[in-house]
C-alpha cells in the first residue's frame, strides 16, 4: 500500500473540496492511503512537496490548487512558477500528479474540479500512482 500525500493550496474552498474528493477517491479505489496537507497558495506547493519528500514517509504526491486569471500579471507568475516547481521535483524523480488548475474563470474551474465532470483531482492522483509504478519498474 502506497502512502500518497495530497498537497493542496486552499484558496477556493468549494473548488478544492471537489479536487480533493476526486483525488482521495482515486487513491482509495486503487488501494492506497492518502494524507492531506494544506498550504497558503499554489506557489507553496512545490516547497511543501520537497519538505515532505525529505522525510521519506510518502511514496507519491498530488499537487492540487486553483489559479483563476485576474486583472494582473500575478496569474502568469503563479501558474508558471508553481508548474515549474512541480516539474523540477518530478525531474528529480518524485512521482507527482499535477492537479493545479489554471483557468480563465470559475466556470472553467468548476468543470475541471468536479469529480462528476472532468475530475482533474482524480486524474492527478492517477498520474501520481502511474509515475510511482514506473519508478518502481525502473528501480
Amino acid at each position: 500500500m502506497a502512502r500518497v500525500l495530497i498537497v493542496e493550496a486552499r484558496f477556493y474552498d468549494h473548488l478544492n473540496d471537489m479536487l480533493i474528493a476526486g483525488a482521495r477517491a482515486a487513491i482509495e479505489e486503487a488501494g492506497h492511503q492518502a494524507e492531506i496537507v494544506t498550504v497558503p497558495g499554489a506557489l507553496e506547493i512545490p516547497g511543501a512537496i520537497a519538505l515532505a519528500a525529505e522525510t521519506g514517509r510518502y511514496d507519491a504526491y498530488v499537487a492540487l490548487g486553483v489559479v483563476i486569471r485576474g486583472e494582473t500579471y500575478h496569474f502568469e507568475i503563479v501558474a508558471n512558477e508553481s508548474a515549474r516547481g512541480v516539474m523540477a521535483l518530478t525531474m528529480d524523480g518524485l512521482p507527482i500528479g499535477n492537479g493545479i488548475l489554471t483557468t480563465e474563470d470559475e466556470a472553467q474551474a468548476i468543470r475541471r474540479a468536479d469529480p462528476g465532470q472532468l475530475d482533474k483531482g482524480g486524474g492527478a492522483a492517477l498520474a501520481a500512482l502511474a509515475m510511482l509504478k514506473l519508478r518502481e519498474r525502473f528501480a
